[in-house]
């Protein structure tokens, strides 16, 4: 999962991103909101957006990046006033965190954005449809059996279609700390099987000679 942060601190701005990053989740930085649009991407699960940010509203940034992609937004504020939290919900937000926080009840308010969003949430590619939130597959109309691992690769792969993920990529985030000790084929092995089960036609896993694999039709 990937978490936007856009907070003109520097020094909050390096707390989050650290917190963030040592509880497993990727992200990107911006300071202000030309930053924000200079950087941000398409695959962004969840946005942290300051209100107050030096070059105008967060609030209205929000709106802007949103037209693309519709993702959920959790504000930061040090306004506690009712009518800067009913704005803050107008534009969109999922939640809304007064100044200063506790970095534990953040981090609970992202996983329960998170998982609401994603109960909602079908991915598909070609003839395979993964429903994330009932941890059930389907080749078509063929429901398929998968490991856990095998499960959460697949997820993995449904979740970043057309990227190129290198077998590095892959071990840090299905292993995890475990991936410093599994066999260097592990990756390749594991992909061989999801394939297998999948169809090797209805897949769409392929590998990206010297640079890893990519998913997509």
């Amino acid at each position: 999962m990937v978490i936007g942060i856009i907070e003109d601190d520097n020094l909050l701005n390096q707390a989050l991103n650290k917190v963030l990053r040592d509880h497993g989740y990727d992200t990107v930085c911006a300071h202000s909101g030309q930053e924000a649009q200079n950087i941000f991407c398409k695959q962004i699960d969840l946005l942290l957006v300051d209100i107050g940010l030096p070059d105008g509203d967060g609030r209205r940034l929000y709106r802007k990046l949103n037209k693309t992609k519709e993702i959920p937004a959790i504000f930061l504020t040090a306004r506690d006033e009712e009518k800067d939290m009913l704005e803050a919900f107008d534009a969109g937000a999922d939640d809304y965190v007064v100044k200063p926080f506790s970095m534990k009840v953040l981090l609970k308010r992202i996983e329960v954005v998170l998982k609401r969003k994603k109960a909602g949430k079908v991915l598909a590619c070609g003839g395979i449809t993964l429903y994330p939130e009932r941890k059930q597959v389907f080749s078509g109309s063929e429901e398929i059996s998968l490991t856990a691992k095998e499960y959460q690769l697949l997820e993995f792969f449904m979740e970043n279609q057309n990227q190129v993920l290198t077998k590095e990529i892959i071990l840090d985030r299905i292993w995890g700390l475990d991936s410093a000790f599994i066999e260097e084929n592990t990756v390749s092995v594991a992909i061989s099987r999801l394939k297998k089960k999948l169809g090797q036609e209805q897949s769409h896993i392929r590998n990206v000679f010297g640079l890893g694999y990519r998913m997509g039709e």
